[in-house]
């Protein structure tokens, strides 16, 4: 096997990135849900929007949904979102951007 072989193409480090970031954002919506039923330190709103923000709003959406977590919240459900979409409108950007060369 080639050394070549075995080297990730930027494309697929970025989505392997992307998916890893998601799934962290994921648990930690679910980490947060925990702490609140359990009346203990959470996390900052601010905090969750801003990891949603910074292309983990795939993982927030799907940590609102699967956790029932700050479902009741505009700011959320729409905010959230927004985020997401722009999230893969950037991303859609990006790979027009450099696909055309």
């Amino acid at each position: 096997m080639a050394v070549e072989e075995l080297v990730l193409k930027p494309t697929t480090i970025a989505i392997i990135i992307f998916a890893a970031w998601n799934l962290i954002v994921f648990l930690i919506y679910g980490l947060d849900k925990l702490k609140a039923k359990a009346e203990k330190w959470r996390i900052s709103e601010k905090t969750l929007i801003l990891m949603a923000l910074f292309f983990g709003g795939t993982g927030a959406l799907l940590g609102m949904g699967v956790f029932h977590h700050k479902t009741k919240h505009k700011k959320f459900t729409i905010g959230v979102l927004l985020l997401t979409l722009l999230n893969y409108a950037v991303i859609g950007a990006a790979i027009w951007f450099f696909r055309r060369k």
